[in-house]
This record gives C-alpha cells, structure tokens and sequence, in this order.
C-alpha cells in the first residue's frame, strides 16, 4: 500500500507497520488515521500538508525526514528526535498529543502549536520558539537551555521550570501561578 515513492492526497487508513523501514517516499496531503508505525525508521522521507491521527509514532526515526506543515492530532510521540529532521521548511504542530522525552533541540519553530499535549522531559535546547503556543500543556522536567521564548505563552500550561537567564523571553506570557516555575533555580518561597 504504500510501496510506491509519491503519494499524492491519499488516506491510510489503520496500517500497522512497527519495526519496520520506509525510506525515502514523498506524501503531500495525506492523511494518515490510526496507524502504527512505532519503533520504524520514516528517514528521508518528505511529508508536505500531511496530517497524522489518532497514531502511534513512538520512537520513530526521522534523520533527514522533511516535515513540511504537518498536524499531530491524539498521537504518541514518545521519545521521537525531532531535531534530526531537515530544516529546511520544517512546520509542524501538535494537538492532545504525546510527546515525553521527545528532542526538538535546536529546531527553528516559531509560532508553533502545542495544544493540551503530555510533554514530560522534552528537550528544547537552542530550540527557537518565538511566539509560541503552549496552550494546556504539562513540562514537567521539559529542558529549556538557551531557548529563544521570545512572545511564547505560557499561560495555561503547568510544570515548567525555565531560567530566564539563559532563556531569552521578552515579552513571553506566563500565568502568576505559573511565576514559581520562573524562581525554582533560586531556592526561594513565595507564600
């Protein structure tokens, strides 16, 4: 089903292929409905205007795979390296998903979309997130280090902690009960 090498506005629906190898194969517009290709390796790949529901994409391999205004609706993400994705054009964004110990350092990715997602251990090193959304969203122990949050918001998700010290966020919004998230490093209380 999916062995040709472009796929055009095509539908998948429910393919299952863990542990295995697609490489190398273009899909622009597609839709890709309650797969699982958890534990594969997708690199090389290009995904152009593509969207991903209701999958299971944990642990996927994506070096050199180019994702190209791509929507993650109700996935599991766990642990994907996104920063070995091509740069070039690389537009995503993410709703109601899964995304602990996922890896997005040093990604470009302004104004991207994190909707009600799991994000526990996520790495944001060097990652640019200008403007930003994190709407809903648990950073529990998520890693911000010389991450540029410049106008991201904040201000309904939970868990994070960032040092604004080498983090620049001008105008980034948070919520006040989300200020403790910005002192922890300072080992003060706030009653």
């Amino acid at each position: 089903m999916m062995d040709e090498l472009i796929h055009i506005h095509k539908t998948f629906d429910k393919v299952v292929l863990m542990g295995s190898e697609l490489r190398h194969r273009e899909f622009e517009g597609c839709v890709f409905n309650q797969c699982d290709f958890s534990n594969s390796d997708f690199s090389g790949n290009t995904f152009s205007e593509c969207e991903f529901i209701d999958c299971n994409l944990s642990m996927l391999l994506l070096g050199q795979t180019s994702l190209q205004d791509v929507s993650f609706r109700n996935c599991k993400l766990l642990g994907i390296q996104f920063q070995h994705c091509n740069d070039f054009l690389f537009e995503v964004s993410f709703e109601q998903c899964a995304l602990d110990y996922a890896s997005f350092a040093h990604k470009k990715m302004p104004k991207t979309k994190f909707i009600n997602c799991s994000m526990k251990e996520t790495v944001f090193v060097g990652t640019n997130l200008t403007q930003a959304f994190f709407d809903q969203c648990n950073l529990e122990n998520a890693v911000f280090n010389e991450t540029q949050l410049a106008e991201a918001d904040f201000t309904t998700a939970i868990n994070y902690k960032i040092d604004p010290q080498y983090n620049p966020m001008k105008k980034a919004k948070f919520s006040t009960s989300g200020i403790l998230g910005l002192l922890s490093q300072y080992d003060i209380k706030i009653e």
